[in-house]
């Protein structure tokens, strides 16, 4: 395959995952998507692991549905901008942030941005 084909198989899988989401949690999805790519608009957007990747440079964040919401992984230690000393409760494990829509509410887009900003910074 030509990398313009695997370009286009990946841009297709990522559609598919995203078109699976169940309803309730598609427009968290859409909101932190959306921040991921306004603070990296230079992200490659792949499926890895099943779920939305986005690689700047060698760094990689995950953004994968579950059935209570969605869950952000693969960040460094240290490297979240301070968001899992802010919110320990949404920390469920080493790397892993859970966001149920209702969690998500009190989260605003300048803490998410910052989270996102620190994780995929080179």
């Amino acid at each position: 395959m030509s990398g313009n084909a695997d370009a286009a198989a990946a841009a297709a899988a990522v559609r598919d995952y995203i078109r699976a989401i169940p309803p309730e949690h598609r427009p968290l999805f859409d909101r932190l998507h959306r921040l991921l790519l306004d603070e990296h608009p230079d992200a490659a957007v792949t499926l890895s692991y099943q779920i939305p990747s986005y690689k700047v440079g060698r760094r990689r964040l995950y953004l994968g549905a579950w059935k209570h919401g969605l869950s952000v992984y693969g960040w460094q230690e240290g490297r979240d901008g301070g968001f899992t000393a802010r919110h320990p409760d949404l920390v469920t494990g080493k790397g892993t942030i859970r966001l149920r829509p209702e969690d998500a509410e009190r989260v605003d887009d300048d803490e998410l941005r910052t989270l996102f900003r620190a994780a995929l910074a080179a």
